[in-house]
């Protein structure tokens, strides 16, 4: 039963993403900045950083809001490869409770959000008032494929995370590896082109640790899809 009782944050599975805005920047960092943030047993697979910055339009229970998720290319070898999570930044109170408390996410409270400038699309990650990032593209130029975008880097669908809860002692109470789960995924439309990528620093939102080296191209997608239960896919107390 989700706390408080009355007036639960996290809404039950499943529910629906609907009209979600995607601009997904692409940019190459250095191996050791992604080897520090990958938590062993997973190990690295690529040094491609993908940064998703989204209009959450019309989501089941919690409405609308913005939310960015960086990913990084990982594996788990003979078992799953996806996109681990070091950082995730959204302005909802229900999705940052229940992608912490549910999917062990590393949700911090955040302003993303893409805005459509003229010929340009624009979008931002605002913590403190830093513009943490600011990524550019421009406005539908060329037709893209997220087959094209998983190809290039990783396959982004799957999504890895490090959760971490705590007993009230201080005692670890779950530390997994996890994996949530998405279905009835349809893409409206997909464009791509060329993208700027700024990274500005702020010690609590510390995506500076993953320089840009080099820009590829950018996405930006409609979609719609609904969030089910996830998987567990190591867990280590119970190796220990």
């Amino acid at each position: 039963m989700p706390t408080p009782l009355a007036a639960p944050l996290e809404p039950p599975f499943p529910f629906t993403f609907r009209n979600v805005e995607v601009l997904t920047l692409v940019y190459r960092t250095t191996a050791d900045a992604v080897r520090r943030l990958i938590p062993a047993p997973l190990t690295p697979i690529s040094d491609k950083v993908l940064i998703h910055i989204y209009n959450m339009n019309d989501v089941d229970y919690i409405g609308r809001y913005g939310e960015c998720n960086v990913m990084l290319g990982a594996q788990m070898p003979g078992k799953i490869s996806g996109g681990f999570s070091p950082f995730l930044f959204l302005n909802s109170d229900g999705g940052l409770a229940q992608g912490r408390a549910v999917h062990g996410q590393p949700k911090k409270w955040g302003n993303p959000r893409i805005e459509f400038r003229g010929d340009l699309i624009v979008g931002i990650m605002e913590r403190n008032g830093i513009d943490v990032v600011t990524g550019t593209m421009g406005y539908k130029h060329q037709r893209g494929d997220l087959a094209d975008l998983k190809r290039d880097t990783f396959d982004f669908s799957v999504n890895l995370n490090f959760k971490l809860i705590h007993h009230i002692d201080g005692k670890s109470a779950i530390c997994q590896i996890t994996s949530r789960a998405l279905t009835d995924v349809k893409v409206y439309e997909c464009w791509r082109g060329r993208c700027s990528v700024e990274l500005r620093p702020n010690v609590l939102a510390p995506l500076y640790d993953l320089p840009v080296l080099e820009t590829s191209d950018a996405y930006f997608w409609r979609a719609e899809f609904t969030l089910i239960p996830g998987t567990v896919i190591h867990d280590y107390l119970e190796s220990a």
